[in-house]
């Protein structure tokens, strides 16, 4: 599966972090109402899932595995669908029924040859996610932004509602 080189920010003022990666030179590509069905492959592993995602400008289907909660610790095979309904549908079908409806909000930009994104999930703090080419390209990144690696996490967002005591595993519908 190939390899996601991406990293968070935690704990961001949405607001100041727009206008710093505009002063940075940054390009704001839009803002979008994404929502998400999050299937297990295999229930009580949490390292692979499936996620059907719409993000308003695409329907995506996506394999995800966590290998560690370092900034290349995510891998990925994604294909674009074209019916968020259908291809539902189709995994129910298949055996794979969803075990969580999700809503997030997503400030899209591209700064430096990355793509840096401001999220917003429900009952969290927004955070930015920073993707990048390799490790090397998200760290010098996030220091355009000032901050350093030890700023980064890799964590994905059930470890990240954790943090705030919350157990992402026990809510069927995320919704704003």
């Amino acid at each position: 599966m190939p390899i996601e080189h991406e990293a968070k920010i935690l704990d961001i003022d949405p607001d100041a972090m727009q206008r710093l990666i505009l002063d940075k030179g940054g390009q704001k590509l839009g803002e979008r109402f994404m929502r998400r069905y999050v299937y297990d492959i295999t229930p009580g592993d949490r390292s692979t899932w499936i996620r059907l995602r719409d993000t308003g400008d695409e329907i995506t289907l996506t394999v995800k595995q966590i290998t560690s909660d370092a900034i290349d610790g995510t891998h990925e095979i994604e294909v674009d669908v074209d019916d968020f309904a259908a291809t539902n549908a189709l995994l129910n079908v298949l055996g794979f029924t969803a075990k969580s409806y999700q809503e997030t909000k997503r400030t899209s930009f591209i700064l430096d040859g990355a793509q840096v994104e401001i999220d917003t999930w429900p009952q969290i703090p927004p955070y930015l996610e920073i993707e990048a080419g390799s490790k090397d390209e998200v760290i010098r990144v996030a220091g355009l932004l000032g901050h350093t690696e030890a700023d980064l996490t890799g964590e994905n967002t059930i470890k990240i509602y954790a943090r705030y005591g919350i157990d992402l595993n026990t809510i069927p519908e995320l919704r704003f």
